[in-house]
């Protein structure tokens, strides 16, 4: 078979040529060690002139578009553009990434700037309201957001002078911004009669609130304040681009193509024409400036990168030199010397030495250049034009030889035949024409069988066949010169090829991604020599397979660089370099090739470039080469944990039927009862898909989790304390390292963390809003301040927490596959490792970000556990073949076989470690995993007498692990908790049903016994009394879904899920009788009263059979249900039975003949039942919530003395009612434990216990009965009922009519006072309507949102300035709905309160109010800070302020500000608080 691995040898980025000057401004500067730092395509180029070399930053998946120098000069920030464009903050001297930001903007970051300090970076989105972001980068932390304008921003700044103040400009605007808290708040700049309004390009701030800024016109604006007090006219011939500040003045460039120099005051100093210059041309436009002493750095539109010394200001350097702008297709490579020929739409071919990274030769065309090949002796180049002409040139001195145009159509491929005779030419109109060269290319031979653009042509070494693909997906062959088409495929097999760059074949068929396009890959070239083959795609990626590629699914490493499409790639001629060119970044890419990888230099790349090498994830391999999945593992993965409703949606659910409720409810509503529940004991532990969940607490008691419940375990008085905090399945635990906290991680679907302690069993933190479906994977840090978290969304999205703040350090994607496990580098929290199906990936902290390496194993593994060892670089890490793999760093060291099956759990020591697998061993290991110490075998002769209960089978499957107190703790696949001795015996401590649904439950009918039965294929017998221990078991050879006992407790019968039923002896478990009439699942079973003569079993396909007990004959049939049966009940007498069915109907049938009854409802509530676990029904009418289907109360239970009815629902709710329950929604008390669905409930005999089973759960949960008056604190007892009681009166009128005010539909309706723009006392100048209009946003990124756009109406009138109008007194005071809003301030002197929007200080003394005002909306709450330290701040609430932008909901504003006596009130911070979560 084919290798389909992906070749040892790799790609590293040598050179970069070019340099992104269109579309952006001032990304161009001087580092502390005096390299040149910008961008190109997706790439920050690091650029030592001295030494003419290069260094690359890789942290960015699409172009960059912004770049700021951080004030000491070492640091960079860059952003990018892209769906979801992120920010880096990375080292110049290392290319390292120091800070990710991200999760704020969409479409690109268009401006980015540090503050003086350092600390705060601020950003400028592409996204339609041009979002402004400051920053705190090192946390990764966003401290302010506001929308920045309605039109695009060209450059923002901070005010070097004055901290906290920002300044942007951009589309006809210019604002000043002030940081207040976390708002930012804008003034627009005042243009007046000074200068035009117009667009600002770009500014600079100086002292004494004096900013200068570049004018669209080529004027400079000064500004003082927020007013423009002087222009500087002509500045510029057109606009200026860019500005720079330094110690020594002001730099600005322009479209006219100078570089102009000013003093601190702006006097000019000098000028510097580049047009006029040597280098120079016209058109040549200057895009950003850098002054550093008496160098000055100069970027221009055309992708050159000049450098002028001050003295000698005549005479730039060329330093950097790139194509300009427009798509850049044609790359032809020399076949002796190492020269690279480049054509594009930019109209020049420009000649590129690989050795001294320089342009040596540059041509301008007369039409845009398609594609290029040189002649084998290397003398001509010929190039393809895009208007269907094509021209040759020689190379020595780039003059024309020939020009032909014999086509309408682009020119898109043409090649050399190997002998240089011939010149193959492909077109766009699907023709390929035959030049020979020595008849001065005349014209000898055409090939027309294709019936698409050609897009690739390779000649055979014998010159004799060409073969071509087209843009159909077709491969055609044919007869040189004469360009007949070859059909034989036997021929073909006989030809050998001279290169090969066509992107069809055999030979290429591994190339090809899943679901790709024929189109998506652009080029191919192998490299026969080495056996590679490089291709170069539409998603900026170049990759190298192995050649040939035979099979499909070959694995391939890959780099990032280009940002968009890369149009082609092509070794160089002895295979050192490969060249690959982008189309829309027009950059040239020079990649080392370094043939095979040795471990010592793979120890030394950047981070970044492993990164973006590493095995493709993506790749379409069959997996045939992967040993076969575990059973076990494979049965987890395909587990889901989505639910069709979640509890988060229940509120919203019960809102929409509120009004058929309020319709529906004309009686009150009953009362809920006196009696309540207590949680009390659960049998079961999550272990059949969970690991590592189970561990020693502080005080030596077991912490663990089943269903959603945290569990606290006394092993030595066999009681357990419960967390509730959850109400959903539990799905991770991780213990503190003091062990006194417990995180324990839930599905949901937005899906929470929490931290709680074990020995008060109270909430510490909650952690929600980044996990979707669930949690998967928790870890606490060494120290305890940082957890680790990993999602259950289709990307296992990765949260790095301070957990005691609430608040999230750092978040990533983790991978596509299941991740089972993740942990803290114990030694560095900023290092992580996880670990899942088909890898292991090493993190570290960026910022807002983390940065991923995947382990280097050579095969593809799959990983259950990992742990850290004794140094920080140590990794250990368990597999599902058994093998514990060992890694420093990323890198694999070597393999130890410790288990026959996959290791589920492994546990660090002080001195070792200890594991344990799926073989149900449990092994000791030395600290360098050379010698197993000991190993513990789980098994049924060793269980110590005082286990509390039986053993299932041996050697089960090994879950969790965890060591302490002398003890090795275990938790096993089948639900069993364990505690081994090391000196050998093992005792059983809690067991529950192993995994599958459990629905089967009965109690005994005189003793505190029960009996479940479930789809694990068990029958187990368990003691309610104190001893707590499941007392005997059986396995079934089916899974049973019911059973019941006899009224004598002496037999137990048993319905199976293959329409059979069996009886057995209730002690012994023995078969007394067997009976298989039925082909579905038998749903429920029960014996009649008194003697328990008659057992009527009932099915899924809708009967209900009779058998006589004795007779062991079945005596009777119920027929007539149209839906299966759902519950059964007879009446004392043992003559008459109930039966509810899945379509919601109620059926009465005379035993033992099954005669069908109609008795009315009236009838139905005089007759006594002998137990009652029916749902249907007027007497049990209110059991049945506002959001219910048929199958939403699944189970219930009367007690005794029919007073309390007891009921279990699919939302894993355990209710009580006080029966009768007549009348819809009746009040109840609702306790959460179970995860899903209950699915059935039983009381004991003496009503002293309430006993329920979770379906998918497992479990079997013990609630203890509490009698009317018994007020005892309980932890558990939740809301006291299941909807509000809004409509059971009882409220005074005043607060009725409060309550059903709604402040947000009289918001958000029309209102009278606009709710955009600015206020208008705060207004500085009106806006003519022409100036409204704005002028076209050039597009910086691909598909940018349009800006909405204000609405003018009376085109062309003049307005009239508003004049002034100031506040003077307000009548009034908000009391209506509002209370406690007024205060006394300042020892009794004011009074505080508000109306309207206003909030009032009023001077008693002087009877004179004042205000502040910068609330937008109807203020509706106010309170004053009582603390010493903050005397006279108050805050103040209102209604919406403005519509969120991310989710068009609601925003509430919370304003504080100082009030002072007789002074004008002055803002201090402004706070947004989004009450929807995002």
């Amino acid at each position: 078979m084919a290798d389909r691995t992906a070749p040892n040898c790799h790609l590293r980025l040598e050179w970069v040529y070019g340099y992104r000057g269109h579309q952006c401004r001032n990304n161009l500067y001087y580092t502390a060690a005096k390299e040149i730092v910008y961008f190109v395509a997706g790439v920050g180029v690091v650029y030592n002139t001295r030494e003419h070399k290069q260094k690359f930053y890789l942290g960015h998946n699409d172009d960059i578009i912004s770049l700021a120098l951080h004030p000491e000069r070492v640091l960079v920030a860059t952003g990018q553009v892209g769906k979801e464009p992120y920010i880096c903050v990375w080292d110049s001297y290392t290319v390292q990434t120091v800070s990710i930001l991200k999760d704020i903007h969409t479409h690109g970051i268009a401006c980015l700037a540090f503050d003086l300090e350092g600390q705060c970076l601020v950003s400028v989105g592409l996204d339609s309201k041009n979002m402004i972001c400051v920053w705190d980068w090192r946390r990764g932390k966003v401290l302010a957001t506001a929308p920045g304008h309605t039109d695009r921003i060209f450059d923002i700044s901070w005010d070097l002078y004055q901290p906290s103040k920002l300044v942007s400009c951009g589309v006809k605007h210019i604002k000043f911004w002030s940081l207040c808290g976390n708002a930012l708040t804008p003034k627009r700049g005042v243009f007046g009669k000074t200068g035009d309004l117009q667009t600002i390009l770009c500014l600079a701030c100086a002292r004494d609130e004096v900013t200068y800024s570049g004018a669209l016109n080529g004027d400079i604006y000064v500004w003082k304040g927020i007013n423009l007090v002087r222009t500087v006219q002509g500045a510029h011939g057109s606009g200026i681009f860019s500005m720079n500040a330094c110690e020594e003045g002001f730099a600005t460039g322009g479209r006219d193509g100078c570089v102009r120099l000013w003093d601190l005051n702006f006097k000019p100093i000098t000028v510097i024409d580049l047009r006029e210059t040597d280098q120079g041309y016209k058109g040549l436009s200057v895009r950003s400036v850098c002054w550093r002493g008496d160098h000055i750095l100069v970027g221009t539109q055309d992708s050159e990168i000049f450098e002028v010394v001050v003295h000698e200001r005549n005479k730039p350097f060329l330093i950097m030199q790139g194509h300009c702008e427009g798509e850049l297709w044609a790359l032809a490579v020399h076949p002796t010397k190492p020269l690279a020929m480049t054509g594009s739409d930019d109209r020049s071919v420009r000649i590129w030495s690989l050795i001294d990274h320089a342009l040596i030769a540059r041509c301008n065309m007369e039409e845009p250049i398609r594609c290029a090949a040189v002649s084998t002796d290397g003398i001509h180049l010929a190039l393809g034009m895009k208007d269907g002409s094509f021209t040759v040139l020689r190379v020595r001195d780039m003059t024309e030889v020939v020009h032909i145009k014999d086509r309408k159509e682009a020119i898109h491929e043409l090649k050399y035949s190997p002998d240089g005779t011939h010149l193959a030419v492909g077109c766009n109109d699907n023709s390929v024409d035959i030049y020979g060269v020595v008849q001065r290319y005349k014209k000898v031979g055409e090939c027309i069988g294709s019936t698409s653009f050609i897009t690739h042509m390779d000649w055979s070494t014998d010159s004799k066949y060409l073969q071509t693909n087209d843009g159909g997906g077709k491969r055609y062959f044919y007869k040189m010169p004469s360009g007949k088409e070859v059909t034989n495929k036997e021929e073909i097999k006989l030809v050998q090829w001279s290169t090969w760059t066509c992107v069809l074949g055999p030979e290429v068929n591994g190339i090809w991604p899943k679901y790709s396009d024929i189109n998506d890959i652009n080029s191919v070239d192998a490299n026969f020599a080495n056996q590679i083959l490089v291709t170069a795609d539409d998603y900026g990626l170049v990759k190298l397979f192995r050649y040939p590629c035979l099979k499909k699914g070959a694995k391939f490493r890959k780099y990032l660089g280009h940002s968009a499409h890369i149009t082609n790639a092509r070794w160089s001629y002895d295979y050192q370099w490969v060249i690959t060119i982008g189309g829309a970044d027009h950059s040239v890419f020079q990649w080392k090739f370094v043939p095979e990888r040795k471990s010592k230099e793979a120890l030394h790349i950047a981070p970044q470039e492993t990164l973006a090498e590493s095995n493709s994830e993506e790749s379409d391999s069959d997996q045939s080469d992967v040993p076969e999945m575990d059973s076990e593992i494979e049965q987890e993965t395909q587990l889901s944990y989505r639910r069709q409703v979640y509890k988060d949606d229940l509120p919203q659910l019960k809102e929409q039927c509120k009004e058929k409720h309020r319709a529906s409810t004309t009686k009150k509503r009953e009362k809920a009862p006196g009696n309540s529940i207590r949680l009390h004991f659960i049998h079961g532990y999550r272990g059949y898909d969970c690991r590592s969940n189970l561990f020693y607490t502080q005080t030596g008691e077991i912490v663990y989790h089943v269903a959603a419940v945290g569990v606290v375990y006394n092993r030595q008085q066999n009681t357990q304390r419960f967390y509730l905090g959850h109400n959903d399945d539990i799905l991770c635990l991780a213990i503190h390292p003091l062990k006194d906290y417990v995180a324990t991680g839930q599905v949901g679907r937005d899906s929470s963390v929490h931290i709680w302690e074990t020995e008060m069993l109270k909430p510490l933190s909650v952690l929600k809003g980044y996990h979707q479906y669930g949690v998967c994977a928790v870890d606490f840090s060494a120290d305890g301040k940082r957890l680790a978290s990993v999602g259950l969304d289709d990307n296992h999205t990765i949260v790095l927490w301070d957990w005691k703040k609430g608040e999230k350090l750092s978040a990533i994607r983790g991978s596509k596959d299941k991740i089972f496990v993740i942990k803290i580098n114990p030694y560095i929290p900023d290092k992580l490792v996880t670990a899942g199906i088909k890898h292991i990936k090493f993190w570290h902290k960026t910022g807002g970000g983390l940065i991923g390496r995947k382990g280097n194993m050579g095969k593809t593994e799959t990983m259950m556990c990992a742990v850290y060892g004794w140094t920080e670089e140590m990794v250990f890490s368990g597999t599902s073949t058994g093998d514990i793999c060992i890694w420093r760093d990323m890198y694999l060291i070597k393999t130890v076989k410790a288990h026959d099956g996959p290791v589920f759990s492994m546990h660090a020591l002080e001195k070792g470690f200890v594991t344990g697998g799926k073989d149900g061993v449990v092994a000791l290991w030395d600290d360098t995993f050379e010698r197993c110490l000991k190993t513990y075998a789980i098994k049924r002769a060793v269980l110590a007498p005082g286990s509390k209960g039986l053993l299932l089978e041996d050697n089960p499957s090994i879950r969790a692990i965890s060591l302490g107190h002398g003890h090795i703790l275990v938790g096993t696949k089948n639900g069993e908790i364990l505690e081994v001795d090391k000196s050998g015996p093992i005792t059983l401590l809690v067991q529950g049903h192993m995994e599958g649904e459990v629905w089967g439950l009965a109690t005994h009918p005189h003793l505190p016994i029960c009996a479940t039965v479930s789809d694990d294929k068990t029958l187990r017998i368990w003691d309610l009394s104190p001893s707590h221990c499941m007392l005997a078991v059986r396995k079934l050879k089916k899974g049973g879904r019911c059973c019941s006992f006899s009224p004598d407790g002496k037999a137990l019968a048993v319905g199976l899920n293959d329409g059979s039923f069996i009886i057995v002896n209730a002690d012994t478990l023995e078969d007394l009788v067997s009976f298989h009439h039925r082909k579905d699942v038998i749903s429920d079973i029960r014996f009649s009263p008194g003697a328990g003569k008659y057992l009527v079993v009932a099915s899924c396909d809708g009967f209900a059979d009779i058998y006589n007990v004795m007779s062991s004959k079945r005596v009777g049939v119920c027929r007539g249900s149209q839906s299966y049966i759902t519950h059964m009940d007879w009446d004392r007498r043992g003559k008459l039975l109930q039966i509810n069915t899945g379509a919601k109907e109620q059926l009465f049938f005379e035993a033992p003949r099954g005669k069908q009854q109609i008795i009315p409802a009236t009838e139905v509530e005089k007759i006594d039942w002998y137990s009652w676990t029916s749902v249907l029904g007027p007497v049990c009418e209110g059991i049945w919530p506002l959001v219910s289907e048929v199958t939403d109360v699944t189970a219930a239970s009367l007690t005794n003395d029919k007073k309390v009815l007891a009921t279990g629902d699919d939302f894993g709710y355990v209710k009580l009612f006080k029966y009768p329950v007549k009348g819809k929604f009746a009040k109840c008390k609702r306790y959460v434990a179970h995860s899903t669905h209950v699915t059935n409930v039983r009381w004991t005999h003496d009503d002293a216990l309430l006993v329920s089973v979770g379906g998918s759960d497992t479990s079997l949960i013990i609630w203890t009965h509490e009698n009317e008056g018994h007020r005892e604190p309980r932890q558990c007892d939740s809301e006291e009922s299941d909807i509000e009681s809004e409509d059971d009166g009882g409220y005074d009128s005043d607060v009725t009519r409060e309550n059903e005010m709604n402040y947000t539909i009289k918001a958000l309706s029309a209102s009278i006072r606009t709710m955009s723009g600015i206020k208008p006392h705060l207004q500085q100048k009106e806006l003519s309507v022409d100036e409204r209009q704005g002028v076209v946003r050039p597009p910086v990124s691909r598909a940018l949102p349009q800006p909405e756009k204000l609405q003018t109406n009376n085109v062309g009138k003049k307005k009239r300035p508003i004049e002034d109008l100031v506040l003077e007194l307000v009548f009034g005071y908000r009391g209506n709905d509002c209370r406690n809003n007024v205060h006394y301030l300042n020892d009794g002197a004011d009074i505080i309160y508000h109306t309207a929007s206003v909030g009032i200080v009023f001077n008693l003394a002087s009877a004179s109010q004042s205000f502040y005002m910068e609330h937008t909306e109807d203020i509706l709450c106010l309170t004053i800070n009582q603390h010493p330290k903050f005397p006279n701040v108050v805050a103040t609430g209102q209604v919406i302020l403005q519509t969120c932008q991310v989710c068009n909901l609601a925003e509430e504003a919370l304003h504080w500000y100082f009030c002072q006596i007789c002074v004008a009130v002055r803002p201090v911070t402004v706070s947004f608080f989004i009450l929807a979560a995002l």
